[in-house]
């Protein structure tokens, strides 16, 4: 409540609090003396306890409070919990945790994304790059509190991070005294400043979402997400506004959104797991379960159907060719033949359903939303072809989707992303075993060689990766694209959406190979 309560109000209504409470227990101390002196009558004998022991508890729990008041403040700037409380809750101007010149936030290269400055007397909080950094970085405000890096790592920013009992006592005395302006420390992110700009410059003007990280240890090196906000200018406003365009929401971390084409990744690992190696016939007229349902069909079908003539369909395909034409009525048939079980099963060894922390202290933490892949009864096939080419019920995370590509770059195995660069890389899991791995990595650079993602091809890199255009009920189509480069020997993994941003091979495509050039040319990639 205080949070979006105007800061003058507020102080009426504390104020007002205040008073009550202590009217309050005025009155109560007034009832009890009352009755202690009309009870004590001369001609009646006098009561040994019906009002001393209340008068007594009462003594002693204002006493207790008092005493923890003056511990909690007198004591208290020697604990972190006391000062993040203090910066968070009380928004008094002389509220001396608002002195403390918290420490830069840094891009990975030593560039400034967030620094402490003091004007006419006052800290101020600055983010030179505004929006760009919004969602990671987030917000430190006397008023607001805090969100992103600047709440997660509110210790170490505020000079406490735990280096010793010694350094809170050094901080506590400054605050107290005030003979020294405290400083807190340095936090160093994974991302690269020059390809974040880049990427919320490629989306700005649009909803969505890009992330780009290292598949071999986590490092995030770009977890942009549109629209986005101000953290120079926080205000009552932002946290108001909760429809589909909503800023504050972390679309890249926190939006759901049906994955469409680029969710046959998934299916062709679980093929490959199950040693398929045949072909299924994919005709024009598309595949159904059950005449009561909408068969699906192909992209060429409708193509055509614009252009008024007939296609003759795919024919007989195999997983690789299938694949690369992304084809509805393959995978369609591909889901359903190996049921709901195996499906499951698969959803749960790529970790769906699931939330997996970022980074954790005692004080926060930062986690991301991996998807929600319901269990469907299981005569439900029809419900189960629709999720295999990543419509109907599967909804996924860009920042999960860009996971998933990096555990095909890296042999199998996801390492949990991060974005501190002190934090130790850590293994989440094989999504895959090693063999089918590779053998995806080389369907997923054919899909640019010679498939629906063709257009991006370049002379300059090698990019391995999938197309996507995922059906909503509320307009246009979304854009994906995932993947990974060098196709040979990953060093970035890339998740591009753009919300009704139409086909995958014509809006994200080219947004994903034009960071990973950008990429190249910063050095991020060798």
């Amino acid at each position: 409540m205080t949070t979006h309560l105007d800061p003058e109000l507020w102080s009426l209504i504390r104020v007002a609090l205040h008073v009550g409470f202590f009217l309050a227990a005025a009155y109560l101390l007034r009832s009890m003396l009352d009755a202690r002196w009309t009870t004590e009558l001369r001609h009646l004998p006098r009561p040994k306890w019906s009002a001393r022991v209340p008068i007594v508890l009462l003594t002693l729990l204002f006493t207790g409070i008092l005493v923890y008041q003056a511990t909690w403040q007198l004591i208290g700037t020697s604990r972190p919990q006391f000062i993040a409380f203090m910066q968070l809750h009380d928004r008094r101007e002389l509220n001396p945790a608002h002195r403390i010149q918290r420490g830069r936030i840094l891009d990975h290269r030593g560039e400034v994304l967030a620094y402490s400055e003091e004007i006419l007397g006052q800290v101020y909080r600055l983010y030179p790059d505004g929006p760009a950094f919004a969602h990671v970085v987030g917000y430190s405000h006397p008023w607001f509190g805090a969100a992103g890096m600047e709440s997660v790592a509110n210790v170490r920013l505020n000079g406490g991070a735990p280096n010793g009992f010694g350094d809170w006592g050094k901080l506590g005395r400054q605050l107290v005294t005030q003979d020294k302006r405290p400083r807190g420390q340095d936090l160093t992110l994974t991302l690269d400043a020059e390809l974040q700009r880049m990427a919320f410059g490629l989306l700005e003007g649009q909803r969505g979402a890009i992330v780009i990280l290292r598949p071999d240890d986590g490092a995030i090196r770009t977890l942009v997400s549109t629209p986005s906000y101000d953290p120079n200018r926080i205000s009552s406003a932002l946290f108001q506004d909760s429809g589909p365009g909503a800023a504050l929401l972390n679309r890249a971390t926190q939006g759901l959104y049906p994955p469409g084409s680029t969710f046959k990744i998934l299916l062709a690992a679980l093929a490959l797991e199950q040693g398929f190696s045949g072909a299924l016939e994919c005709p024009a007229d598309g595949f159904t379960t059950s005449a009561r349902y909408r068969k699906i069909r192909d992209h060429e079908y409708y193509a055509a159907k614009e252009r008024g003539s007939a296609w003759a369909g795919h024919g007989r395909l195999d997983l690789a060719t299938a694949f690369a034409r992304s084809s509805n009525v393959f995978f369609a048939q591909l889901g359903v033949h190996y049921g709901h079980h195996a499906f499951d099963v698969m959803t749960e060894r790529m970790q769906l359903n699931r939330r997996i922390i970022l980074h954790e202290t005692p004080y926060g933490s930062w986690s991301m939303r991996t998807g929600e892949i319901p269990r469907l009864d299981a005569s439900d096939r029809y419900g189960l072809a629709q999720m295999a080419i990543g419509q109907g019920a599967a909804l996924v995370t860009p920042a999960h989707m860009a996971l998933i590509a990096g555990a095909v770059g890296n042999r199998g195995l996801a390492v949990r992303p991060r974005l501190i660069e002190t934090d130790e890389p850590a293994p989440l899991g094989y999504f895959m075993s090693t063999s089918v791995a590779e053998r995806l990595s080389a369907m997923l650079r054919q899909v640019v060689v010679s498939g629906t993602g063709r257009g991006i091809e370049t002379h300059r890199l090698a990019i391995a990766g999938k197309t996507g255009t995922a059906e909503n009920p509320h307009g246009a189509a979304h854009s994906w694209f995932v993947g990974f480069a060098p196709a040979d020997r990953p060093q970035l993994a890339v998740a591009v959406l753009v919300e009704h941003g139409g086909y995958g091979s014509t809006t994200a495509a080219p947004m994903a190979r034009d960071l990973l050039l950008r990429s190249l040319d910063l050095g991020l990639i060798e």
